[in-house]
């Protein structure tokens, strides 16, 4: 029987039955791979439920509500980034650039848990020798008595030995280089990295056993392999930071078991990761004086508000079209910053080059860093530095309106906490009572803002 073939996009998973230029789903461009079907019957085991049972319509209230027991990884920022810890049956994707981190993160993890009768955890490795890991774990000082390594990359051989071996935590570094003996992709393709997540998943839901996926990225920062893979697994978490630099951030995009956007922070050592509590102590770059361009922003990720400093270079350019640079900020907000802060604070950027970075390899995505980049823009712009002792937040419409943002008193607090004497904020997250001896400056409209500047020159 001739075989059949279908073309399946790398990017978004959409299956067409001839190759095409252009795929139908995500409309990119030669993004289409050819893949042989296996002619298997419905009853084979990769089409079964979940449950192996025939479901049954039920209705939402007589559904019986299991009390969620969370188990610990071992690792405090790990767990508050997975919303308290490791869910049995729950499937999880890290990924991440090579070498940031994410094959020490898991192992240190298993290290401090690998005694744990409940757990039993067994680490697959389809990348690297068993002597290898051993020797990593030696590097990293780790108790590995009850650790158990497995390298293999049949999933089949791996879901009989998780069997066998009674564990109740998988960690598969990669799921890139699995594969399934039905497919006759390679490993690595569209169609094999697609079956080897799904067995992987149907195993961990109907055997109650959690699951780590390793994933590969691209260069553009996006996880290798079929985006129908996000949506298969229950949580999604990418593991940031520049490998030159000393610190690494965990960060979760997608959690069917808790907040999104939550935040772990890590500081790379000899000896492996290690765990940093106060990340505002660590990312505030103080600096032994006041320096122009750099502002304070009490920023807020996940459940913890964080503090980090914004920077701001403004410079005359030398070309027709001047340069909006940004490092961990919206390229695209800050080119709306600008334009705001001209028509509204009378403040021109037309003939100058402007470069924003958040120190410390952060990346902020929230509206209410836009004040301490306007204030860091003017900052750098007139060559005046502000105060040390001073912390901004707050975001800013197009009519030059200052909006309030969420857990305003959280921020305050924690602004108090670091020592900060000053705070800018929105009108509308001014507390009712004083927070500390902290000095609060309400502002309603840009122009108040610059004002506000005036009084907090260094």
């Amino acid at each position: 029987m001739k075989p059949k073939r279908e073309y399946v996009c790398n990017n978004c998973g959409t299956t067409q039955s001839k190759w095409a230029g252009q795929c139908v789903g995500c409309e990119g461009w030669n993004t289409l791979e050819e893949v042989v079907v296996s002619s298997v019957q419905s009853t084979s085991p990769r089409f079964r439920a979940y449950s192996g049972q025939r479901s049954q319509v039920t209705p939402l209230a007589d559904v019986v509500q299991e009390k969620q027991i969370r188990m610990t990884s071992g690792i405090m920022e790990l767990d508050r980034v997975l919303g308290g810890g490791i869910v049995p049956g729950s499937v999880v994707l890290i990924g991440g650039d090579p070498g940031i981190g994410k094959s020490t993160l898991l192992l240190q993890s298993l290290g401090k848990i690998s005694n744990l009768p409940e757990l039993s955890p067994l680490y697959v490795s389809g990348e690297e020798s068993a002597s290898q890991i051993a020797l990593r774990a030696k590097r990293l000082q780790l108790n590995a008595d009850g650790l158990r390594v497995l390298t293999e990359t049949d999933v089949d051989r791996i879901i009989e030995a998780v069997t066998q071996q009674r564990a109740r935590l998988l960690v598969v570094d990669s799921i890139q280089t699995m594969y399934c003996a039905e497919s006759q992709s390679a490993p690595g393709s569209v169609a094999q990295v697609r079956e080897s997540a799904a067995r992987l998943v149907r195993f961990a839901k109907s055997s109650n056993i959690a699951v780590y996926l390793v994933g590969h990225v691209t260069k553009d920062g996006a996880l290798a392999g079929p985006r129908v893979l996000e949506h298969m697994v229950d949580a999604v978490l990418y593991f940031e930071g520049d490998q030159a630099g000393r610190y690494r951030v965990i960060r979760a995009f997608k959690n069917r078991f808790g907040a999104v956007n939550e935040l772990g922070v890590f500081a790379m050592s000899d000896q492996g990761l290690r765990e940093v509590t106060n990340p505002s102590a660590i990312l505030l770059a103080r600096h032994d004086e006041a320096v122009p361009g750099s502002v304070v922003l009490v920023s807020r990720e996940g459940t913890r508000p964080l503090l980090v400093e914004v920077q701001a270079l403004v410079d005359e350019s030398s070309l027709g079209n001047p340069r909006r640079v940004t490092v961990g900020l919206d390229h695209n907000r800050l080119s709306m910053l600008l334009a705001v802060l001209h028509r509204h604070g009378g403040v021109s950027t037309a003939g100058c080059d402007v470069f924003a970075n958040i120190v410390g390899g952060v990346r902020i995505s929230e509206t209410g860093a836009d004040l301490a980049v306007i204030c860091a823009v003017i900052s750098s712009l007139r060559n005046q530095p502000l105060s040390r002792d001073l912390a901004i937040f707050g975001e800013i419409g197009l009519a030059g309106e200052i909006r309030p943002v969420l857990n305003g008193q959280e921020r305050l607090r924690e602004a108090e906490k670091q020592g900060f004497k000053c705070a800018i904020i929105p009108s509308a997250n001014a507390p009712k009572a004083a927070v500390g001896d902290l000095q609060i400056v309400p502002v309603t409209r840009l122009v108040e803002v610059m004002d506000a500047l005036r009084d907090q020159l260094s």
